[in-house]
């Protein structure tokens, strides 16, 4: 893996995914597998409840500078202060609101969501450190 770093200032051209957080691993960070009673972490081997599981955010963007469009991936806490919330509770939020509105897939964003996440972020100019 390369260790240089740096600072990319670019402007979000679009959300890529809908989907803003992750049921993740608390060792590793990675994707954990869950089904309706337990987790599992396929590249740690972490194992537990499911209710115990933790959610980290992710946010996928297409960005511009001067020169070149990226893809790239925002993870974390760096995130809490747009959302309003920790990864967690915009979890628990959603689960709530799909539970309400009688969607299926109890971990898909609201469209709502997904309106203010690119009402946030589209158009605006950010620094990412790459």
């Amino acid at each position: 893996m390369n260790s240089v770093r740096g600072l990319l200032a670019a402007s979000v051209t679009s959300i890529q995914d809908s989907c803003f957080v992750y049921p993740a691993c608390q060792k590793c960070f990675s994707r954990l597998i869950l089904d309706s009673r337990r987790f599992n972490c396929l590249k740690c081997g972490c194992i537990g409840e499911a209710k115990d599981a933790s959610y980290r955010y992710r946010l996928s963007l297409k960005i511009a500078d001067t020169h070149d469009l990226f893809g790239i991936t925002v993870f974390g806490s760096c995130l809490d202060p747009f959302f309003g919330v920790t990864a967690e509770n915009l979890q628990r939020c959603i689960q709530d609101f799909n539970q309400l509105s009688g969607e299926a897939n109890t971990d898909a964003s609201p469209g709502v969501l997904v309106q203010a996440v690119e009402i946030c972020f589209i158009g605006k100019r950010f620094i990412f450190g790459v």
